[in-house]
């Protein structure tokens, strides 16, 4: 076991209070994966409003490389009315003898925006629409009690039942993949991954694990039999015991029927915050302070590459772990618990940087590889400032700090480049890690083939949103493999201070109906931010030293472009 300097916990833990830390730009170790480039919602019929524009939009606009992007509901039935966690595509209908026919006005709406705006659908195929849902079935075994709160047995979860009829399930996935195909291209599809369901170890599947696998046929077949090159995949399962078991036993099928396999996905989260909602005073403190486990997150993931490399067939596979969040649920926030507090502040983007950080070296260790992390965030219509939703803004499209996260992982280059700290926790013994990771100073660096840009990603962080220190971590970071001559530092940073509308909406009195001037304020410092003006740096040795101060939480991105003024 390694020597922890404390758990999170743990009250009085001493603070990192200095960290060396080094990159050589002569090591190359590779191809640097990109696992942060996807994002996923609940709110389908969001991702065309103004705001859902805009926030696609704004990636497409940084993102180093396209983002797949993953909605529930395409086909469930509905109005197309967004609320919170419910949404509905409203593809498939049937007339009066029952001969399906389809409505893709909302999926093009859909589909529209995600391509526009840059990125690819990963397209959840799910779930069962009203009219396919076997009713007997359902009235017998589910109880509904009629509520004002929910519009009928449907909405409330009928739609999770297996449909009653697989022929006319695989017509529409068929359908849908056409529409899709002409109306986008073979092409832009070629892009694309198809995947049956979600969830289907808990309540999303109301069914068997063997109708599940009989569905999956049913669904890959119908998939390729118009797009022949399509990538499908699944279960995506959730990351506790049930959802391994589950995992399992979905391989095992596929290798047994020999069904068509492209990438396996999975789930994970880093906490369940007990309880979901505390029903305390507006304002009030958290009867428990709990925050988001890395170690958590880590384990599920690591168990599930371990049960796909039971399946050598499998284990070259991509793994897409395509909900992959600090905590549950998106939709609630600080009014529900305070402790979804930390998805307003600096720490959501310095956690996200790290846990991607501990992917890639979780990768190291398996056969499998993750392929993409993603972050289960987007955008709610109708909350109020700063409510602590997971999303990457809040009202008025204001950006929050996590936005800043993905710009900063968007600086890195194409390269991955040797780096350690020797204040960093390793992902070695994933048994000896607690609760959650203690405070550590990690790093994260690249290169860039082609205009030969080093960047560097250091953080100091601990799974403890509560945990604050007075006074900053001293970083010292050794540069190693440069090329003599000049170069151009460059120095962003995200921490309480700087790339965070939060601490300016405070600053303001964190009103909830701001004037214009107060929006104009919160905006200017809404994007990732200069902690210095660039310099230029003389390389005439083995390397270069730099200092660099960290609050608790911070990262800053460092990047050399070689030349002045470049």
């Amino acid at each position: 076991m390694q020597a922890l300097r404390h758990a999170p916990h743990v009250p009085d833990a001493p603070h990192v209070r200095r960290a060396a830390v080094r990159v050589d730009a002569g090591d190359d170790r590779g191809a640097l994966p990109r696992p942060w480039a996807s994002l996923g919602y609940d709110e389908i019929n969001w991702t065309y409003t103004a705001q859902g524009k805009r926030t696609l939009n704004t990636i497409g606009s940084f993102a180093e490389t396209a983002y797949h992007v993953r909605p529930h509901y395409i086909f469930n039935s509905g109005t197309g009315l967004g609320l919170p966690h419910w949404g509905a595509g409203n593809v498939y209908h049937e007339d009066a003898d029952g001969t399906p026919f389809y409505d893709f006005t909302i999926a093009d709406q859909v589909y529209d925006t995600i391509v526009g705006a840059g990125h690819h659908p990963l397209v959840e195929l799910a779930f069962t629409p009203r009219a396919l849902v076997p009713e007997d079935r359902a009235k017998a075994d589910f109880a509904f009690t009629p509520s004002p709160t929910l519009y009928s047995e449907y909405e409330a979860g009928w739609w999770s039942y297996p449909p009653k009829d697989y022929a006319k399930w695989g017509g529409l996935v068929a359908a849908l993949a056409a529409h899709c195909r002409d109306r986008y291209g073979a092409d832009e599809v070629s892009h694309w991954l198809w995947e049956l369901w979600n969830e289907p170890d808990i309540s999303y599947w109301r069914g068997t694990p063997e109708e599940f696998h009989e569905l999956y046929a049913v669904t890959a077949r119908a998939v390729r039999s118009v797009l022949p090159g399509a990538k499908v995949g699944g279960p995506a399962v959730t990351g506790g015991d049930q959802g391994a078991e589950f995992l399992r036993g979905f391989l095992a099928a596929c290798a047994e029927r020999d069904l068509p396999l492209d990438f396996v996905s999975f789930h994970t989260k880093g906490a369940h915050f007990t309880p979901w909602r505390t029903y305390g005073p507006i304002g009030a403190p958290a009867p428990e302070r709990q925050s988001p486990s890395t170690t958590k997150m880590l384990r599920e993931i690591d168990r599930a590459l371990a049960v796909i490399e039971e399946f050598p067939q499998y284990t070259g596979l991509p793994a897409i772990v395509d909900e992959c969040d600090a905590s549950v649920p998106a939709h609630w926030g600080v009014y529900d618990n305070p402790n979804f507090a930390y998805r307003n502040t600096e720490y959501y983007p310095v956690f996200q940087a790290k846990l991607m950080k501990k992917v890639l070296d979780l990768n190291e260790r398996h056969t499998a590889q993750v392929a993409e992390a993603t972050t289960w965030s987007f955008s709610m219509e109708g909350e109020r400032y700063f409510e602590g939703t997971r999303s990457f803004v809040t009202a008025s499209g204001i950006e929050k700090p996590l936005m800043n996260g993905y710009r900063a992982l968007a600086h890195l280059g194409d390269r991955r480049l040797g780096a350690s700290s020797d204040a960093a926790v390793a992902v070695d013994d994933l048994a000896a890690l607690g609760a959650g990771l203690a405070e550590e100073v990690d790093v994260l660096a690249s290169a860039g083939s082609t205009d030969g840009r080093i960047a560097v990603l250091v953080w100091r962080h601990a799974d403890d949103q509560y945990a604050t220190d007075d006074e900053p971590t001293v970083v010292d970071l050794r540069v190693d493999g440069l090329a003599a001559g000049e170069w151009t530092l460059r120095h962003w940073r995200i921490d309480a201070g700087h790339s965070n509308s939060h601490t300016v909406w405070q600053d303001l009195g964190a009103p909830q109906d701001p004037t214009p001037e107060q929006l104009a304020t919160i905006t200017d410092r809404q994007g990732l931010e200069r902690y210095a003006e660039d310099t230029t740096v003389t390389v005439d040795g083995p390397g270069l030293s730099l200092t660099v101060e960290l609050p608790l939480p911070a990262v800053s991105l460092l990047v050399l472009v070689p030349g002045t003024n470049a």
